[in-house]
């Protein structure tokens, strides 16, 4: 084990030894269950959510969706082994057309929607959807998890498309992993506005290839049937508990994150290690907007100047205006490629 983990025990005071003041917000915790070696990682988002929200004005069914992609992005990003920028994307043929969110390795989280506001408001008066917070919205469509690496990893970029399935977002998140990696994967989530601000928590088990079973040097057939059966046994205990984690507990401003996962797994035994930290980061500049001008034909550009007066791009993440009159629009193209 890492130096720096950390076995939550019970003590006197029948609290976990991490105990502290108040929930934590804007984490996440990685964290072991020993006895079955099952890993684990749980995220709680608040005013990193604040952020994201106040720089649109998204209706509450597009908000609550929205909110759900971003902490599954978070859980899932912890997955990379490199540096890089992690992006989970939903699209579908509902009014509610597109929700993506991208987290770097040092945890810079953004997000956003694109929807068809009328039509949301309309569909959500008629079907009332609280329990999936209006995960019928999206319609039919397909989630994909891309991790880039950048320029010097480009070779070693992956993603992942499957289907949307089941009746909310964790649904699909399960099913892709029980389709496309076979690991073993149980999802928890609750997301809920809390005086006046969207507060989301969720935790993620998955099953270590080879855990508690017997070396590859053992023959004992009968021993290793046992063995697996014993692992089957671990895992449902484990996700059955983590079902019974209620909305309170997650969300609770009053509940440390070390606190509930000893209520949840204190049999196991329950290993934390550091947390990482998550803010909100927008990766736009004014240089990466004339990379995209620089694909636009220059006289529709100059027409554009001519009519409007100038070319007006804005960020879909974080809502920045970058203007740019008709002589920018010539130094665009007279100036050299940037990087």
């Amino acid at each position: 084990m890492p130096p720096m983990s950390i076995r939550i025990k019970k003590t006197s005071s029948r609290r976990s030894s991490l105990s502290q003041k108040g929930a934590d917000h804007d984490i996440v915790q990685p964290f072991r269950l020993e006895k079955s070696s099952i890993r684990g990682r749980m995220v709680r988002l608040g005013g990193v959510l604040e952020d994201i929200m106040h720089r649109h004005d998204y209706p509450p069914p597009v908000a609550a969706l929205l909110t759900e992609v971003a902490t599954l992005s978070v859980l899932l990003s912890t997955m990379m082994k490199h540096e890089g920028i992690f992006t989970l994307q939903i699209s579908g043929d509902g009014p509610i057309r597109l929700l993506v969110a991208d987290v770097t390795n040092s945890g810079e989280l953004r997000a956003y929607a694109g929807f068809d506001e009328a039509v949301v408001k309309k569909l959500a008066k008629r079907k009332k959807d609280l329990q999936n917070h209006y995960y019928h919205l999206i319609g039919k469509g397909y989630i994909s998890f891309t991790v880039d690496q950048g320029e010097e990893g480009r070779s070693s970029r992956y993603q992942g498309i499957v289907e949307l399935q089941g009746q909310s977002i964790v649904d699909a998140i399960q099913h892709y992993f029980s389709q496309s990696e076979q690991v073993k994967t149980a999802v928890h989530l609750s997301s809920h506005p809390q005086d006046g601000q969207w507060r989301t928590g969720a935790v993620m088990l998955q099953q270590m290839p080879d855990s508690g079973g017997k070396s590859e040097t053992d023959d004992d057939a009968e021993a290793k049937d046992k063995s697996e059966e014993l692992i089957l046994e671990d895992w449902t205990r484990a996700a059955t508990l983590l079902k019974t984690c209620t909305e309170e507990e997650m969300l609770s401003p009053k509940l440390h994150s070390s606190d509930l996962l000893y209520r949840l797994f204190h049999e196991d035994g329950v290993r934390i290690y550091p947390q990482h930290h998550i803010r909100f980061g927008c990766r736009c500049t004014r240089d990466k907007v004339v990379n995209v001008l620089k694909t636009i034909p220059q006289p529709e550009l100059m027409d554009i100047c001519r009519k409007e007066g100038q070319v007006s791009i804005s960020c879909q993440f974080c809502s920045e205006k970058y203007d740019f009159q008709q002589k920018d629009i010539e130094e665009v193209f007279d100036a050299p490629p940037s990087a």
